[in-house]
């Protein structure tokens, strides 16, 4: 079902495998008398979540990152398979990739705080992601179980005045991450302003 004055005239499939679909659309929209012609990259949605330890720190994973040929900081984050869409199963996949991929997972006191979905890099992908904040978080006594696809190469709890920095000093550099921080300083859980 498409959003009002949307509407797709036709769809060209490039590529596809397990991960992306490759199309160009031919889309009439509200705004637009003529058709305009897109390619779009689509993908599973997504988790990514804030873990916090009860001292106020957040755990970030170093992962190497092929496209860009690099390994970089970022909050724990994952596809979300089976077309699973209610709010349940989205918060067991958010749970799951927290310990995947930190070893921890939320405390028996804990809250999983909901912070809302955001599109990555809606120019050319339909992408999305859920943001969630974990808090407060422990070490799981079944450790971490990384999945064979990952290349995940340290997991570590910073202070917010170290992500501040790291942000700061284009350290920080994955959208996921960016945006998560974004939301939780919007929220007040975190405060990004300089001391």
């Amino acid at each position: 079902m498409e959003p009002s004055g949307w509407k797709t005239i036709s769809s060209e499939r490039h590529f596809a495998n397990a991960h992306v679909d490759v199309v160009t659309d031919c889309v009439q929209t509200p705004s637009r008398a003529k058709p305009r012609t897109w390619t779009i990259v689509h993908r599973k949605a997504a988790v990514i979540i804030a873990p916090m330890t009860r001292d106020g720190k957040l755990l970030l994973i170093k992962q190497e990152r092929v496209p860009i040929r690099d390994s970089i900081w970022e909050m724990p984050a994952g596809q979300i398979d089976n077309g699973e869409t209610d709010e349940s199963a989205i918060n067991q996949v958010a749970l799951r990739e927290l310990r995947e991929e930190t070893g921890y997972e939320l405390a028996p006191d804990g809250e999983l705080i909901e912070l809302g979905r955001y599109f990555s890099s809606p120019g050319f992908t339909d992408e999305f992601g859920y943001l969630f904040f974990a808090r407060p978080i422990e070490r799981s006594a079944h450790g971490n179980a990384h999945d064979e696809t990952e290349s995940i190469l340290d997991c570590r709890a910073f202070t917010i005045d170290e992500i501040r920095t790291m942000i700061a000093e284009n350290r920080i550099r994955d959208a996921n991450t960016l945006g998560i921080c974004a939301r939780l300083a919007a929220r007040g859980f975190i405060s990004l302003a300089p001391r």
